[in-house]
This record gives C-alpha cells, structure tokens and sequence, in this order.
C-alpha cells in the first residue's frame, strides 16, 4: 500500500484542475436536492410524496441523458457536447424557482435531460492523464472528491436556503454550477487522445450485408452487462442503507444526530476509497460488492445508536470502493472512443438503483421495521453477487476448457 500514488497524481496539471473543478461542478447536485425538497413543501405548500416525485422524475431524466450526452461526448467532443446544456440550463434554472408545482416539474425534466455530463468528462480526462497503473488510484481520488461534494452538498443547500429563502438560493447555487460548467467549456481538456471520432459501429458498410435496425453498440458484451448490474446493486444498497438510517435514528429516538451519522458513513466510503486507491493489488468488484452486502446485513444487528453508527462505518468503507471497481473494470474492457456512453450507461445504473430500490426498501422498512433496509438491499446485494459470480465462472469455463492443461488456470484445474 502506498498513498504516494496520490501525491503523484496531484502533479499532474491536468488532473489537479479537473478534479478541483469537478468538486464545483457536483457540489449543486445534492445541495439543489436539497433545496427543492424544502421548496417544494415550504412555499409551494405540497407533502413530502409530491417532493419525492420531484426527485423521481429529476433522476429518470438523468438516467436517459447520462448515455446519449455521452454518446456526444465521443462524437462531437467535449465543447460541441456543452454547447447544449449551456444554453438550455441557464433559461430552465432561471425560470424553475419562480413557477407552481406543475411547471417546476416540467423544468426539472428538462435540466435532468441537459445535465452537464459531469462524471463522465472528469474520469475520462482523469483517464487519459495518467499511466495505466495509476487508474484506479485515479478513480479512487474522483471518488474521494465525489464524497466530498456529497457531504458539502446538503450543507451549503441547507445555509443558502435558510438565509436567501429556496427561490434564490436555487437559482444562486444553480448558476455557480453553470458557471463551473462555463470554465470547463473556456479550459477544454482533452478526454481522449486525439480528435473525436465515429465508433467503427457507427460508420455505414458498403459491403452490401444487410444491417440490422437496432443492433447493440459494439461495446456490448457478458462482462461489461454484468458489471453494469454490480453497480446498479450496489446503488441500490446504497438507497436502502440511506433511508434504514433514517428509520434507525427515528427508532432509536435520536434523530437530531441523523446529520452526524450521515457524516460518519460518508467519511467510512471517504476512508474506503482513499485505501482502495493505495492498495497495491486491488480486489475485483464482484468481491467489493459481497463485502458491502455482508457488512450492510451486519448493520441491522446495531443495537443502539453508537453501535449503529460503528457498523455504517464498516459498511461506508465498502461503498466508494465498490463503484470504483465497477467502474475501472468497465472503462478497462471498452476502447476509449466509446467511454463517454458507457460512464454515461455507468451513471444511469447508479440512478437506476436508487429510483428502484427506494421504494423497495421503503415496503421492507414498513412490513419489518428499519432493520428491514439493511437486511433487503444487503441481502440482495449478497444474492446478486453470488449471480454474478457464477455467470462469470460459467463464461470463463468453456473458453478456458479449450486451452491446453498446461495453459490453465488454477481456478479451472479444480
């Protein structure tokens, strides 16, 4: 284990700037997030369910443009690509706080379809900056900052509400976000090698063969389907320990320290990531996954406050490291022209996982009480990773089965 991994990457101009500049462009999400919720049952007068919806209908429309925005990212490049959310997000968000209900939903829709595609262009410069043996320590350090903007999020949204009222304070820290958005379009960092260019998919054949309408993208494999599914199971743990928390410090009649115990499972992930990435040897993401729903499930024997906040620690650190895993291994297994939509198919998993997986462990919090989030969203993370395992192993065993015995792996001998 070294962490001067992460002094080293740290001198890298390039990654320097855009993991920095990646803190501002996140830090809007979850503060935002925030600040809607408050909007929306402060001066807009509704119950919590229709700021939920609002939350909902906001995620669904990130999840469709997570792909198609990054889909434009390898074909059009980076500033021809912002050149539509910089002109559509500055009308929305200007309009957003000053609407009723229904017409706030409408222009969240919209700014979720037109969301800058942050994650992908800061982990594809990140990528395209640094050596191959310092990927993942490159992911872990995006994680890291990631977590950051995640605690500071909530905190800035919370202040900026109470002391401009929800109207303004959205509008403010939406326009900081644009503005963000705005100084990566001025710096425009390289995110791959070399120009943009036409996935060979994409290219029309004059072989004469008849192509199909809808056939999948080239990138499209077993290995990269079943790592998308790792990373909707574990977005979707996430979102049952999320709100089992919450049930948990209601339970338990603390709920003034919710703020406190968020901040130690956000630190757990903060502490994960920042190992994971120093480690020397990095395990798969089919075991990170098994760790967080061992340690999610372990969560639910807490037996007090104290003891609850020491075992969502244990499981935080699992979380980062997990979707970091998830992620190198599927950026590993795809050529770079195409990484854009598949960080943007990497995004929309992560949505996906917490739009279903919400209200599933919302019934099992109801039907068994705040235990029941841990034990579901752990227990199916257990069962998923146990799938995947034997999916892998199936796929491997017949290729390995046409190699010469002495060309086997250990594994396969057995």
């Amino acid at each position: 284990m070294s962490f001067q991994t992460y002094a080293d990457l740290w001198r890298i101009p390039d990654v320097r700037r855009i993991l920095v500049l990646g803190l501002f462009l996140r830090i809007p999400m979850p503060a935002s997030s925030v600040i809607v919720t408050l909007h929306v049952v402060g001066p807009l007068d509704r119950s919590y369910a229709e700021a939920g919806l609002v939350s909902t209908v906001l995620a669904i429309a990130m999840a469709i443009s997570g792909p198609w925005l990054g889909r434009l990212l390898d074909r059009l490049g980076l500033r021809r690509t912002l050149l539509l959310p910089l002109a559509v997000l500055p009308i929305t968000w200007s309009i957003a706080p000053w609407v009723g209900y229904l017409p706030l939903i409408g222009l969240i829709a919209v700014a979720g379809l037109f969301t800058v595609p942050s994650w992908s262009i800061v982990r594809q410069v990140v990528l395209r900056s640094v050596e191959p043996t310092q990927r993942t320590a490159a992911l872990s350090a995006d994680a890291i900052m990631t977590e950051l903007a995640f605690m500071a999020g909530p905190v800035v949204g919370v202040l900026s509400a109470s002391y401009l009222g929800t109207s303004w304070a959205m509008l403010v820290i939406q326009w900081l976000g644009i503005a963000a958005a705005i100084t990566l379009w001025l710096l425009n960092p390289m995110i791959t090698e070399g120009e943009p260019t036409v996935p060979s998919d994409a290219v029309p054949s004059d072989s004469g063969a008849p192509r199909r309408r809808f056939a999948l993208p080239s990138w499209v494999n077993p290995g990269v389907v079943l790592l998308l599914a790792g990373t909707f199971t574990a977005s979707l743990i996430l979102i049952a320990e999320d709100l089992g928390t919450v049930a948990a410090m209601r339970d338990f009649d603390r709920t003034a320290l919710l703020g406190l115990v968020m901040a130690i499972w956000a630190l757990g992930s903060l502490l994960g990531a920042l190992v994971y990435g120093a480690l020397n040897r990095h395990p798969p993401a089919a075991v990170m996954l098994v760790l967080l729903g061992a340690t999610t499930v372990l969560t639910a024997f807490a037996w007090g406050p104290i003891s609850f906040a020491a075992l969502l620690l244990l499981s935080g650190f699992f979380c980062a490291p997990t979707l970091t895993a998830a992620l190198e291994a599927i950026t590993s297994r795809v050529p770079s022209t195409v990484r854009g939509e598949v960080m943007g198919w990497h995004g929309s998993a992560i949505t996906l996982g917490s739009a279903l997986g919400a209200p599933t462990a919302g019934f099992a919090i109801d039907l068994i009480g705040w235990e029941g989030g841990f034990v579901l969203g752990g227990g199916l993370g257990l069962l998923i990773a146990a799938a995947i395992w034997l999916a892998v192993r199936r796929m491997s065993t017949p290729a390995e089965a046409s190699l010469p015995p002495g060309e086997r792996s250990p594994a396969s001998a057995e």
